[in-house]
């Protein structure tokens, strides 16, 4: 027997693959739309308030009976081994096992692999906003497009491994005439989020009032009402913030875990489930808000720890998949389709990483609760909504970002942000000024790392005999730089921030120049008046 060998070279372009970004499409006027995985491809987005047309659903197998299914060779196949035989496939083939997952290729990921190998039931455990159930959701993927399921059964029963006395019943009289149906596997995921108000009803089922009123006896497994579990029946069922669950509520998942069954009310409901339950939560929780009780810990397979992005390049890749900077919705006029697509340039997404990075590490932030990922996300798109704002109101021609956007980040993110000796005075600053701070010290280092070595002496002397320069977020980029005049060494400081000679344009001539200019002045070796909006320069 032939064993393949992992050489370097393979283990290498595996470690590439997990790291390729999520396929793109393309949107309207050229511009890159969402990335999103095939399962989620079918279903309706809403962009700036308009919903686009869902792309054509793919078409499903063609089978329709229970005869034409068993000739066709098909055979039952548990979740569990599905999601194991089409994640191996992936692996085998080199491909990122859950595309859209930045930076947990070499940490989480192999862990989530190996659960999934294993068939183990898991729970993630991490701060907010790490992407905790975007992990849960992106298994979906991992599932077979399409299934085969009886027509009408609550619990998506494969026609050839029925489990209800319904199923039994309805085989039993149509034989080979069975209806089949096929399920998409976007509508084999159900999740809940953890409430207080949840009941055992909720997740488990109860007895139907009404189903006993048409008749039925209460012996009767037909009156019981299925809940949000069993209907997720071969599929994926993730509950989320799983600490906040009553722990009489929790106790009733012991049995959909080990036992594999349901029990409701006293029934004697012998329903062999076929799923796998994915539960998070916020190591929190274990002591603030509830707990995991043991037992239901135990009965997991696997626990998985999630993290923030350990490296600036995948804070930076985060905020390229997930910021929405742009706005392709049908409704942008002929006219104001400039403003739909604004320029973030590439500095300017890594002061916002290094900020937020610099806010995670920071001693006046609760550490325990942590800095979402959102709080990076919501502040690019804040940065890119500035510049569009600035284009509407002073007619540029291209919105482009420049460093004047960023304080609009400061008090826009506050909210995202828990203090660790936050006062009781709502009207108090001093967590902006922490924010402030730490914004103007990411912005510093960003010079640092791009700027490091380059002659900026010529736009300093511009200064020396006590010129200004004026900028603010309303202030164009032509106005800016007829300030300046000829800006020596201007190519080099744009091919330094990574602008391609043939994609120069005035805006993104005054971006470089104002993010030279605060450099300078974190450096040091320039002043700087801020009132407002309006930032002058000056020797």
């Amino acid at each position: 027997m032939a064993i393949l060998a992992a050489t370097p070279d393979r283990v290498d372009q595996a470690r590439r693959s997990r790291r390729s970004p999520l396929p793109r499409t393309t949107g309207p006027a050229g511009t890159e739309a969402v990335p999103r995985t095939d399962q989620d491809a079918r279903d309706r987005r809403t962009v700036a308030g308009v919903t686009e047309t869902p792309a054509p659903a793919p078409a499903s197998p063609e089978p329709t009976t229970l005869g034409e299914l068993r000739a066709t060779g098909a055979a039952f196949r548990p979740v569990k081994a599905e999601i194991r035989a089409n994640l191996l496939a992936r692996l085998r083939a080199g491909e990122p096992s859950l595309p859209g997952m930045v930076g947990f290729e070499d940490t989480v990921l192999p862990e989530v692999e190996r659960a999934l190998i294993a068939g183990h039931d898991l729970v993630l455990l991490g701060e907010r906003g790490q992407g905790k159930t975007r992990l849960i959701r992106t298994l979906v993927g991992l599932l077979d497009e399409w299934t085969p399921v009886l027509v009408g059964s609550e619990l998506n029963e494969h026609p050839l491994h029925p489990v209800s006395v319904w199923a039994h019943r309805q085989i039993a009289e149509h034989g080979d005439a069975t209806p089949v149906g096929w399920l998409h596997r976007s509508d084999r995921f159900g999740e809940k989020l953890a409430t207080p108000d949840t009941s055992v009803g909720d997740l488990i089922g109860d007895v139907d009032p009404i189903k006993v009123a048409e008749g039925r006896t209460l012996g009767d497994p037909e009156t019981v009402h299925y809940g949000l579990v069993p209907r997720t029946n071969r599929g994926i069922f993730s509950v989320n913030e799983l600490p906040d669950l009553a722990e009489r509520i929790q106790v009733a998942l012991l049995n959909v875990l080990e036992e594999r069954d349901i029990q409701i009310r006293g029934y004697r409901v012998r329903l062999p489930l076929d799923l796998l339950l994915v539960a998070s939560a916020n190591p929190e929780d274990y002591t603030n808000r509830g707990r995991i009780i043991t037992p239901l810990k135990d009965r997991f397979g696997t626990e998985v720890r999630t993290h923030y992005p350990v490296e600036l390049a995948d804070e930076i890749r985060l905020l390229h998949q997930e910021a929405q900077t742009t706005w392709r919705d049908g409704a942008v006029r002929a006219g104001d389709a400039v403003y739909a697509t604004p320029l973030v340039p590439e500095h300017l997404v890594e002061i916002v990483a290094r900020f937020t990075r610099l806010v995670r590490e920071s001693s006046h932030v609760d550490q325990r609760s942590g800095v979402s990922a959102r709080f990076a996300v919501a502040a690019l798109e804040t940065v890119a909504a500035s510049a569009v704002r600035r284009a509407a109101v002073a007619g540029e021609t291209r919105p482009v970002a420049r460093v004047v956007d960023l304080p609009s980040v400061v008090p826009a993110s506050r909210g995202k942000v828990e203090f660790a000796d936050a006062g009781s005075d709502p009207d108090d600053d001093r967590e902006l000024e922490v924010l402030d701070h730490l914004l103007r010290q990411a912005t510093a280092q960003t010079f640092r790392a791009r700027c490091a070595g380059l002659d900026l002496t010529g736009l300093q002397e511009h200064f020396s005999g006590g010129e200004t320069v004026e900028s603010g977020d309303l202030v164009p980029a032509p106005a800016l730089l007829g300030q300046l005049g000829t800006i020596p060494r201007l190519a080099e400081l744009l091919g330094r921030l990574g602008v391609p000679e043939g994609e120069q344009s005035a805006e993104q001539a005054a971006a470089a120049v104002e993010f030279a200019l605060e450099g300078l002045y974190l450096t040091r070796r320039l002043a700087k008046d801020t009132d407002g909006g309006r930032t002058v320069y000056g020797a």
